[in-house]
């Protein structure tokens, strides 16, 4: 009854044995994905939605390839059904984008039928994630930041935060500068290399004495604006 099921109207068929293992063999891979992802995250910031999707991918990806097959109309059937699809999701960090890509291929892997080479290439990434992971491979040997000040109009501001910055700083550039409120105040974008050893509410309420108590903004380096 089973098998009968599972045999399509075109007359081929999966065997349930192999449908079963192919899905087993995901699940278990998509899981051994998602906790490399989750160790490997520095700040424990992950998003578990993003976790659990990681185990649903590789199972996704197998099924859609062994409903496919070698039929080459189904298989161009499929492509302009997922052509439709937008998403509208934003960039997320490339680091994510790269785990994505790594369950897409192990699904694929799968749904072919090399499973072995499913589980050979997840053991080996993620083996690989594990020591860049924890030699701390990539990590800038400078804590660079970005600071945001706001001035009123009257305040020039040329050299009127150099002081400060020569003194909490090892290095400093102004990246920006822009007005706000029509004029009224102006907004200073900088980058950073802050000291180790700083206190760094003693830097900003100085920097708070310059400008009036006025927004003071004090982030990473390379984090998206939006998000603060």
């Amino acid at each position: 009854m089973l098998e009968t099921i599972l045999t399509s109207t075109d007359g081929t068929s999966l065997t349930l044995t192999n449908t079963l293992l192919v899905i087993a063999a995901s699940i278990i891979l998509g899981v051994i994905i998602s906790f490399a992802y989750i160790k490997t995250n520095k700040k424990s910031t992950y998003n578990s939605n993003f976790a659990t999707t990681l185990i649903m991918l590789p199972v996704i990806i197998a099924i859609i390839i062994l409903l496919v097959g070698n039929n080459i109309a189904r298989a161009f059937s499929l492509a302009g059904a997922f052509s439709i699809i937008r998403f509208r999701s934003a960039p997320g960090d490339p680091k994510d984008i790269s785990y994505v890509f790594f369950t897409l291929g192990v699904g694929l892997a799968c749904g072919m039928g090399y499973i072995g080479y499913g589980a050979l290439f997840t053991i080996v990434l993620c083996a690989l994630m594990f020591i860049l992971n924890y030699s701390n491979f990539g990590v800038p040997k400078t804590k660079s930041m970005l600071l945001k000040i706001t001035i009123p109009e009257d305040l020039n501001y040329d050299d009127a935060f150099n002081e400060i910055l020569n003194k909490y700083t090892n290095s400093w550039q102004i990246e920006r500068i822009k007005t706000r409120d029509f004029g009224a105040l102006f907004e200073l974008d900088y980058i950073i290399d802050i000291k180790p050893t700083i206190n760094q509410k003693s830097f900003i309420d100085e920097l708070r004495c310059r400008n009036g108590n006025l927004n003071i903004s004090l982030i990473l380096s390379g984090f998206n604006e939006k998000a603060f």
